[in-house]
């Protein structure tokens, strides 16, 4: 598509497509992926709502197979930037782009992306996050966030665990899902029992805190669902189980705020090690 440097409403309304019906096949194919899991499980794309995380994947991994911004939206400057380098443009009347937006507030522009899926598991495994039976989307988000941000690469979710890549986890996430290797519906257990380094899973009633349990070199920290925690069979897999020690009228800590902990405590570990302050 070529772009011409005009006023805003000049070239939203010669160059963009504009849909305005609900019976459009193009909005009821997107309105599906917006939808149903199941329906972008099988297409192979997922939905990236908002500038924030449309600059993460671009950074990472390039241009978007399509992007879809609601008319307001077309008028700022900051979605106007992203339009004149984009190759495949949808413009929805706002009240039909309300409809595929996953806020409140709606941000003006959708990226249509293919789901970076890993079939396979890799061939060399590191320092890595196992997460069994997780269900909340947020807690989700968040762990992969912690992970990037600790530099843990590798996470590893159970059959049961939410969809990694449903539009709560993406914008939980805030663009840690291009910086960090996603394994989903992988069996756990064989995962650990293979894994070449310590497995430490955290336990409410473990003997050992997490900081005085040794999470330096190549481990695997494993965490479990929200209200069951992890799971007898894959504690057995456990080189050591660990808490984290918490004020006696507190029960338990968010699955979230524990692998932050954890993974954070890994990086103060290290750079004690390494000599760094």
């Amino acid at each position: 598509m070529c772009w011409r440097v005009l006023e805003p409403a000049h070239w939203i309304e010669s160059e963009l497509k504009q849909i305005t019906s609900a019976d459009n096949t193009q909005f009821k194919a997107l309105l599906k992926l917006v939808q149903s899991s199941r329906e972008r499980r099988l297409a192979g794309y997922s939905l990236l709502d908002g500038v924030h995380l449309l600059q993460a994947y671009q950074q990472q991994l390039g241009a978007p197979e399509q992007l879809i911004v609601s008319k307001s939206g077309a008028e700022t400057p900051e979605i106007q930037t992203q339009l004149q380098s984009a190759a495949n443009v949808l413009m929805l009347a706002d009240p039909l782009f309300k409809q595929l937006s996953s806020v409140a507030t709606p941000t003006g522009i959708i990226a249509v992306i293919k789901t970076p899926r890993r079939e396979a598991l890799p061939t060399a495994l590191k320092t890595c996050v196992m997460l069994e039976d997780i269900q909340d989307p947020g807690n989700l988000g968040s762990i992969l966030r912690s992970c990037a941000a600790a530099g843990v690469k590798q996470i590893f979710l159970s059959k049961q665990s939410v969809n990694a890549w449903s539009p709560r986890v993406l914008r939980a996430a805030m663009g840690a899902h291009f910086s960090v290797e996603i394994y989903e519906r992988v069996d756990l257990l064989a995962l650990a029992r293979a894994f070449p380094g310590r497995v430490l899973a955290t336990q409410i009633n473990a003997k050992r805190t997490v900081f005085n349990s040794d999470l330096t070199g190549q481990v695997a920290l494993v965490f479990g669902n929200e209200g069951a925690g992890v799971s007898n069979e894959l504690l057995k897999c456990a080189h050591t189980t660990m808490l984290i020690p918490m004020n006696t009228t507190t029960e338990s800590l968010n699955v979230a705020a524990a692998a932050a902990v954890c993974l954070f405590e890994r990086v103060r570990q290290g750079q004690l090690q390494s000599g760094k302050q």
